[in-house]
C-alpha cells in the first residue's frame, strides 16, 4: 500500500507576485488516513493541496505519492492515484452533460466502454445524481454540481481523496450526505475545509497551516481543545464544543 503515502518535504511556493504562500511544509500521511488540513483564509491551505498532484509546481521542497516523486514526467501516474476535487465545481465540470463529465476520466485511461459505464455509473449512484446524467451541468443547482464534481473523480477509482472546502454552497441535508460519502471511502482522504465540526466529525487527525507553515499537527480532539493555538491562528472550536451562551454547558 506504499502508493497510498503521501509525503512532503520542505515545500514551499511563492506566486508571481512576490507572495509566499507555503515557506517549508513537511508532513506525512499513511494509507487510510483521514486528515483535515485548516487555516484562516490566506494560510496556504488551497495552494497546498493543489500540489499534491501537480496543479502547482513547488518553488522549492518535495511531494511524492509512494515511492514516486511528483514531477512532469510522472504527473499522469500520480493522478491516477489522487483524485482532486476542486473548491469551485465549474472549474472542473466542462462536458455537455453529467454523464460525459463523469466518463472524461475514465475514457483517458482507455479502459473498455463497459467499464467506463460501469464506473460511472456507480460514481453517480454513490453521490446521488444518476437521475441527472443526461443534464448539462451548467443547469444545475451548486449542490448538484458539486456532487457530480466528486463522481467525476470517484469514476477514475483513487486511492487517494483530495478535496477543497468540499462542504461550501450545500445545504445541510447535502452536507450530510458528503460526510456519510466520505465515511465510506475507505482510502486515504485530504482535504481542506472551515466547516470544523465535519472535520471533528471525519478526521483523527488535523494539520493546522498559519501564514504558510504547519502551525500543529497531531489529533483533531487535541487540536480543537487548544484554545491559544485556535486564537494564535485565528481559529474557533467547532460549533460543537462551544459551550451554550446562556447556561455554559456543551451543544453535543
Amino acid at each position: 500500500m506504499s502508493h497510498h503515502i503521501v509525503e512532503v518535504k520542505g515545500l514551499q511556493h511563492t506566486y508571481a507576485d512576490g507572495t509566499h504562500a507555503l515557506r517549508g511544509v513537511s508532513f506525512r500521511i499513511t494509507h487510510g488516513e483521514s486528515v483535515a488540513i485548516v487555516g484562516a483564509n490566506g494560510a496556504g491551505k488551497s495552494t497546498l493541496i493543489l500540489h499534491l498532484n501537480g496543479y502547482l509546481s513547488p518553488s522549492a521542497g518535495t511531494v511524492r505519492i509512494g515511492d514516486i516523486p511528483l514531477t512532469k514526467q510522472t504527473l499522469p501516474e500520480i493522478r491516477r492515484t489522487v483524485g482532486m476535487v476542486f473548491q469551485d465545481p465549474d472549474d472542473q465540470l466542462f462536458m455537455p452533460t453529467v454523464y460525459e463529465d463523469a466518463a472524461f476520466g475514465p475514457n483517458n485511461l482507455g479502459l473498455p466502454p463497459e467499464e467506463v459505464d460501469n464506473r460511472v455509473t456507480q460514481a453517480l449512484l454513490t453521490v446521488g445524481v444518476e437521475h441527472l446524467k443526461h443534464k448539462p451541468p451548467y443547469r444545475l443547482s451548486g449542490g448538484e454540481k458539486r456532487r457530480v464534481a466528486i463522481a467525476s473523480v470517484l469514476s477514475m477509482s483513487p486511492d487517494i481523496l483530495v478535496m477543497d472546502e468540499p462542504t461550501t454552497g450545500l445545504d445541510p441535508l447535502a452536507r450530510r450526505r458528503l460526510i456519510t460519502l466520505m465515511k465510506e471511502f475507505r482510502h486515504t482522504k485530504i482535504f481542506t475545509s472551515h466547516d470544523l465540526d465535519m472535520v471533528l466529525d471525519l478526521c483523527e487527525r488535523t494539520i493546522v497551516l498559519h501564514e504558510g507553515t504547519v502551525r500543529a499537527d497531531g489529533p483533531t480532539l487535541d487540536i480543537f481543545s487548544n484554545e491559544a493555538l485556535l486564537a494564535e491562528c485565528s481559529l474557533e472550536k467547532p460549533l460543537s464544543m462551544q459551550g451554550c451562551p446562556i447556561c455554559g454547558k456543551s451543544r453535543s
